[in-house]
């Protein structure tokens, strides 16, 4: 079984490779999703009515995330990126919408260029940071896609949640820029690759990274607010 899912796990890997800084390597996140494999394997229960698939999937990206988080530079980007989510929260409640790259880069005080390089360099602090915005009931990190997906659970009460959060995430998602919305429409519900989006909409994969930092940092702070009903 291990053997037959190996491809799995080397396919979340590149999925979340895409807003990782250079020096973390492909074969270091395949290596912690190996571990989330092994422990799919051992704890996964047919009984539950829940496929192995989507349980490994789930346990291999826990187990990615949980080691980009012991990583040595995880803190200072995740300062980083909160000194960039709350200037685009300062920014969008006091314009009443979403800042533009100009109007960002001078509250700031830098070029748009210094700007758009630490989007770019924040990118695997912010992934992170969306993912703990969506904790599912076991404390473990939920995809962003499974948020909207359809949820017909047996408890009407959490349905109703399930239901409000997703409304949430899609009017913050509504508020993107269109090739903001594309990126995050291809990589989440298309599970497209970076080098796919970056060949459908014509531009670099380094474009595509800041492109997908910028909306998950602009999702984040807008999630940030509203956190109290994102939490089941």
């Amino acid at each position: 079984m291990i053997l037959a899912y190996a491809p799995l796990v080397r396919y979340l890997a590149g999925r979340l490779a895409v807003a990782l800084p250079p020096q973390v390597e492909l074969t270091d996140l395949e290596s912690y999703g190996m571990f989330g494999l092994l422990e799919a394997v051992d704890r996964y229960d047919p009984r539950r009515g829940v496929k192995f698939e989507t349980y490994a999937t789930r346990r291999i990206r826990g187990a990615i995330l949980d080691g980009l988080r012991a990583e040595t530079w995880a803190p200072a980007l995740k300062q980083k990126a909160r000194e960039l989510e709350e200037a685009y929260g300062r920014l969008e409640a006091e314009l009443g919408r979403s800042p533009s790259e100009a109007e960002l880069a001078a509250a700031l005080g830098i070029t748009p260029a210094e700007l758009a390089r630490r989007e770019a360099e924040v990118g695997a602090a912010v992934v992170l940071s969306l993912e703990d915005s969506f904790l599912g009931p076991d404390g473990e990190s939920a995809p962003v896609a499974d948020r909207l997906a359809d949820d017909q659970g047996p408890d009407p009460v959490e349905s109703a949640l399930a239901e409000e959060r997703r409304e949430i995430l899609a009017e913050a998602i509504s508020r993107l820029s269109e090739k903001e919305r594309l990126v995050i429409t291809l990589f989440y519900y298309e599970g497209l690759t970076a080098t796919e989006i970056a060949a459908v909409l014509g531009l670099s994969v380094a474009r595509i990274s800041q492109l997908h930092a910028r909306a998950i940092l602009r999702l984040r702070g807008r999630l940030a607010r509203q956190k109290q009903y994102l939490m089941p």
